[in-house]
């Protein structure tokens, strides 16, 4: 959401930040409404100053005995003028808000120019991808091979892009879990919660996910939304709240389940585990200072870094371009993994700074030390892990030429000392 009082002193600079999303300029229908709202405030403010003035004369004239039935009658006419105005003012703000809830965030300026995945750049790897002496597999092949990973029965269940794992596939995606969630909290320093998984349309659209996005989600009858991550409801705890700035950064995480109706992937990674519809991640989200969003992004991409690190995975770090940007974010680091049965890299984490986009939607502010007035905080969130993706991950990076598939060091706390899953183990 944008300050429309921005909007009218930099008009050019919010419609270069819309041709940088593919988008026609913006800021002369946004002010052409604007005009007009303005001038509907400024005719209602001068009925409103006419009717009191009409009303005083009435009480003056009652005093003095005389007749007030023009009076009355002029009173009357105000107050009809003073309904059809106030109609138009709401309705003109009405398409106001329309207009600039549908509009995304604007990129930053170090944010790369370009219009799609193909113009994202890469800022740095870390660790080499595995060397395999035998066919690499994916990860369905593998997991449907050791017994432990079945589609056809989550389909019976739920019908397509569900799964069903069991024993210790199912163990080890416990294990993941517990394991980021217990390094966002020690070494990430976030505050674990454990929030509600439906939310309101309110704190939907204050992410940015309504209404632009309500075909990607799932709704219930009563109205409710399941949440697609849980920066929903994680960022939403500073929602129509003023923090005091001692209290800054707030760093929030939550391990939920998700639910994304996939709608716009029709067609693609429809075998396997990649695009589901129910999966379980680790969320991470900073509610932090403007000065202080710019460090807090790295300090964020970092902590979601370190969880691929522990585990021994390739990945590549990636600058996202204009064009390929979420709704909300002005700036978002992608985290790849190299998967070896695909022979690509598949994105695992995005880590984002959203500015005062949210916080805006949210009314989320903070009070200065020694300042009077509020400003808006800006908020970050990123994956500190998605649990399927990143067994994904696991199972084709760890896979063993016999079809087992060894487990990473990191997680023998979590798995009871099993070492290796499937084969001799």
């Amino acid at each position: 959401m944008f300050d429309i009082k921005w909007i009218r002193d930099n008009p050019n600079v919010f419609d270069a930040g819309m041709l940088r999303r593919a988008l026609a300029p913006q800021s002369a229908d946004v002010l052409a409404l604007d005009s007009e709202r303005r001038g509907v405030q400024t005719a209602l403010q001068d009925l409103l100053t006419q009717r009191n003035a009409a009303s005083r004369a009435i009480g003056e004239a009652k005093v003095r005995g005389e007749d007030t039935s023009v009076l009355m009658a002029d009173v009357a006419a105000h107050k009809d003028s003073i309904r059809v105005a106030e109609e138009h003012e709401r309705d003109v703000t009405g398409r106001i808000e329309t207009l600039l809830a549908g509009l995304p965030n604007i990129p930053a300026a170090d944010t790369p120019d370009g219009g799609d995945e193909s113009a994202n750049i890469e800022v740095r790897q870390w660790g080499s991808a595995p060397d395999f002496d035998f066919p690499a597999k994916e990860h369905f092949y593998i997991g449907e091979a050791l017994g432990l990973m079945d589609f056809g029965k989550a389909a019976k269940i739920s019908g397509s892009r569900f799964v069903v794992l069991t024993g210790a596939l199912a163990r080890l995606s416990r294990a993941l879990g517990a394991f980021m969630l217990d390094l966002a909290t020690s070494d990430g320093g976030y505050e674990e919660v454990v929030p509600p998984i439906l939310a309101r349309e309110a704190a939907v659209f204050g992410t940015g996910n309504l209404p632009k996005f309500g075909d990607d989600l799932f709704r219930t009858e009563d109205g409710l939304w399941l949440i697609p991550t849980a920066e929903v409801p994680l960022t939403n705890l500073v929602r129509e709240r003023i923090v005091d700035a001692a209290d800054l950064p707030l760093r929030y995480t939550a391990l939920t389940p998700c639910f994304r109706s996939e709608a716009g992937a029709a067609g693609k990674d429809t075998r396997g585990m990649f695009r589901q519809h129910q999966f379980d991640k680790v969320e991470i989200v900073s509610i932090v200072a403007p000065e202080e969003a710019e460090a807090e992004h790295e300090r964020l991409t970092a902590c979601a870094e370190e969880v691929l690190r522990r585990l021994g995975i390739h990945y590549r770090v990636v600058a996202l371009c204009a064009g390929d940007l979420s709704f909300a974010s002005r700036k978002t680091y992608d985290l790849e993994v190299w998967l070896p049965g695909q022979g690509r890299y598949r994105e695992i984490s995005s880590c984002s700074n959203f500015g005062d986009f949210q916080a805006r939607r949210m009314r989320a502010r903070f009070r200065p030390e020694g300042e009077k007035g509020t400003r808006f905080v800006h908020t970050l969130n990123g994956s500190a892990g998605a649990v399927g993706r990143t067994l994904i991950a696991l199972l084709e990076n760890y896979q063993q030429s016999d079809g087992s598939v060894v487990v990473p060091e990191a997680l023998g706390p979590y798995m009871g000392g099993v070492t290796r899953i499937g084969g001799d183990a």
